[in-house]
């Protein structure tokens, strides 16, 4: 009996060693990437580069917009979100697939587990946007509504895994995850020459560190510029401080990026970002409109951001190649 205590106890010791070396030193390289890109390009979209002369004279410089907007369930979300679920073992495949969220990557990951033949249960809290409550819904994935907070989602949704014995697929936080947000990068080096700058959106990170990944291996001279609101500017801190900083109570209508770096996407973000800068609200809508007018797509405040950057910092990007990756499209317009 005592050996058997003694046994269990040095297993479960040896569990949580392994943890700790995956998650402090398990990073996703390069070669996560590509292997990401070659699991999952059977079912995403490639999605289309769209520029327009009209916007360029604007703006002074060169725009590529990377529209995954265009991607399966309207965002780049379900890179990431396919790949974490093609990585899964066969009986954590059975169980189905969990995650909280207040939108994109909720639709990304009922939309995969839908395809692929398996169950999604989704936390969101009860003031998620009704576009992307619609969309889970419209995936066939299982809603929990909680509070709006972060501990009322995580503890919802530890009684939820509990109950379905589905795993966790968090947003960002995740090794496969990251690998595939980073194959928007990956995909778009085949359509477009190598540019001075690529921008893109962070919230938790995952796009922006995916993409660093690719850019700083497949160019030698391209920089990474991440693009945040104002109002919701944690990522900018954490990146010039050195330390992660929490979200100071965001308020922006750029929902998507509400959520707050973690340790795996800002170590990437760290040695892969040249800057991240930031957008005043009003300018948010301005970016839109523009989107709206000159390349005629649909595309969320979050995404706009993006644009944002270039508006504000004109001269900076004063002639330069900028590739601008536009995050996701799901957006309710009020005519």
């Amino acid at each position: 009996m005592f050996l058997f205590k003694k046994n269990a106890e040095m297993h479960l010791l040896l569990n949580q060693l392994l943890i700790f070396i995956k998650k402090e030193y398990v990073m996703p390289n390069f070669d996560a990437v590509i292997k990401a890109y070659k699991r999952i390009e059977p079912f995403i979209h490639k999605t289309p580069i769209l520029k327009s002369q009209l916007l360029n004279d604007k703006l002074g410089c060169s725009v590529f917009f990377k529209c995954e907007n265009f991607q399966k369930s309207g965002t780049f979300k379900y890179r990431g979100a396919t790949n974490a679920l093609l990585n899964l073992s066969e009986s954590d495949f059975n169980n189905g697939v969990a995650t909280h969220s207040s939108g994109n990557h909720a639709g990304a990951l009922a939309k995969a587990a839908k395809i692929h033949g398996t169950k999604a249960y989704i936390v969101m809290p009860n003031n998620a946007p009704q576009v992307k409550i619609d969309a889970v819904k419209n995936y066939n994935g299982e809603i929990t509504f909680c509070e709006s907070s972060l501990a009322s989602r995580e503890s919802t949704l530890k009684k939820l895994c509990n109950k379905k014995g589905a795993t966790f697929i968090h947003p960002y936080d995740n090794y496969y995850v990251v690998a595939g947000q980073g194959t928007a990068c990956l995909e778009l080096a085949s359509q477009i020459d190598e540019p001075d700058f690529i921008i893109a959106p962070v919230g938790g990170g995952g796009l922006l560190s995916g993409s660093s990944i690719s850019a700083k291996n497949i160019w030698d001279n391209t920089k990474v510029i991440g693009a945040e609101p104002k109002n919701a500017d944690d990522a900018q801190k954490s990146f010039r401080t050195g330390k992660l900083q929490p979200p100071n109570v965001p308020n922006t209508i750029a929902d998507g990026l509400l959520t707050a770096l973690s340790d795996l996407t800002f170590r990437h973000i760290k040695q892969n970002v040249s800057d991240i800068l930031t957008v005043q609200e009003q300018n948010i809508p301005v970016a839109m409109k523009m989107i709206f007018q000159y390349l005629k797509i649909v595309i969320e405040p979050s995404s706009a951001v993006a644009l944002g950057v270039i508006l504000e910092n004109r001269e900076f990007f004063a002639g330069k190649q900028v590739a601008v990756i536009i995050s996701g499209g799901n957006y309710s317009m009020k005519l």
